[in-house]
């Protein structure tokens, strides 16, 4: 036994204390960090559509890219000690009456539309919903992904070239 462990003991330093030249050094990693803007607006009714509706415009800091996604959150409440509660839109409030709302969003390069639909004339829809709303904005960077040669229209295709058969 104590020759086992003397044994692995010298193993463990040499193994331990060997150096080789230094490779070559690799190339520098990408910092690609989604970025987030927060707005609080008060929507108004648009008489074309019969929607409530606010037009929020990206800061110029924030570069948005066509194939960038942007997520909205929008503002519930606060627990204690100022920690924010947010829920990601579309999102639906059922009022009662069989009445329905629901918070939808649109957007471009430059800015970001948020609607509320419903079920009802919203022109009579109360301020808790339309005034002195608070929406978080995350823009999430990514890329359109290279041509793969798989008709994705094509269930079977999608799945054999995720070699998930």
């Amino acid at each position: 036994m104590k020759k086992l462990l003397f044994t692995l003991a010298v193993s463990v330093f040499f193994l331990s204390s060997c150096e080789g030249p230094q490779g070559p050094p690799g190339m520098d990693g990408i910092n690609i960090l989604g970025q987030t803007f927060e707005r609080t607006v008060n929507f108004q009714f648009n008489n074309q559509n019969g929607l409530q509706e606010v037009l929020i415009e990206i800061p110029n800091s924030i570069e948005v890219f066509e194939s960038d996604a942007i997520l909205v959150y929008r503002l519930e409440g606060q627990l204690p000690d100022n920690v924010d509660l947010w829920s990601l839109i579309p999102q639906n409030f059922f009022l009662g009456n069989g009445d329905i709302i629901q918070y939808v969003y649109n957007h471009s390069f430059f800015d970001v539309q948020i609607q509320i639909d419903g079920n009802f004339d919203l022109f009579t829809l109360g301020p808790a919903f339309t005034q002195n709303q608070t929406f978080r904005f995350v823009v999430v960077p990514s890329e359109f992904a290279t041509t793969s040669g798989v008709d994705i229209n094509d269930y079977n295709a999608v799945m054999k070239a995720l070699d998930l058969d």
